[in-house]
């Protein structure tokens, strides 16, 4: 059977759009240690890494699956219909064999760190459920890297001396309202708020 192609960013986000609604788990994929790999050893084998992880992933996922390249080392993948857990095993196994079939001249510490979110478990926009992939992405690398992890939702404290009451009750209210949590909102308020001063940044 054939492998599916590697998609391209653009293409990547006219794809979810087309899986709106859709049940499915998105994974944000990262070689660790990347650039030391491609210092040390040189781009045409970093680029020879970057075929094999393409290879391994579209060959490793199931039918109807996504896979794109966001950019330098950094990868995604739709998995359609399949529940964060699920994706949990198979990219647990192929992270092991990554690890196994690993070229002697690589640095040791060259691995794969995956960030899974599921919807509608985790979120259910497409932005949203990017950015809880992510944060499930930077806990795998917290957490030690060449490992797979799933998104926590973080609680976020919110002390009355920093904030009024008055504001805490509307964005509880806001959060019930739209069927999201506070943390997902002021993640998002953030973002804009870094956007719109971007110029100064």
């Amino acid at each position: 059977m054939a492998r599916p192609p590697i998609l391209s960013r653009a293409e990547f986000e006219k794809t979810m759009q087309g899986l709106q609604g859709v049940p499915l788990t998105l994974a944000l994929v990262d070689v660790d240690h990347f650039k030391p790999l491609n210092d040390l050893l040189g781009r045409a084998e970093g680029d020879r890494v970057l075929r094999i992880v393409e290879r391994l992933l579209s060959g490793s996922l199931p039918a109807g699956s996504h896979v794109a390249r966001f950019g330098g080392d950094e990868y995604a993948a739709i998995l359609p219909e399949s529940a964060p857990e699920t994706a949990l095993i198979l990219f647990d196994e192929i992270i092991r064999h990554f690890q196994i079939n690993r070229d002697p001249e690589w640095p040791r510490t060259l691995s794969l760190s995956v960030g899974l979110a599921g919807r509608p478990a985790h979120a259910d926009a497409s932005l949203d459920l990017q950015r809880a992939a992510d944060e499930a992405l930077l806990r795998a690398k917290r957490e030690g890297r060449g490992r797979a992890c799933i998104y926590v939702e973080s609680k976020m404290t919110l002390k009355s001396n920093y904030y009024p009451k008055s504001q805490l009750e509307r964005l509880g209210k806001l959060a019930a309202a739209l069927e999201r949590t506070e943390a997902s909102l002021l993640r998002e308020a953030l973002d804009e708020l870094v956007e719109k001063y971007r110029s100064r940044l």
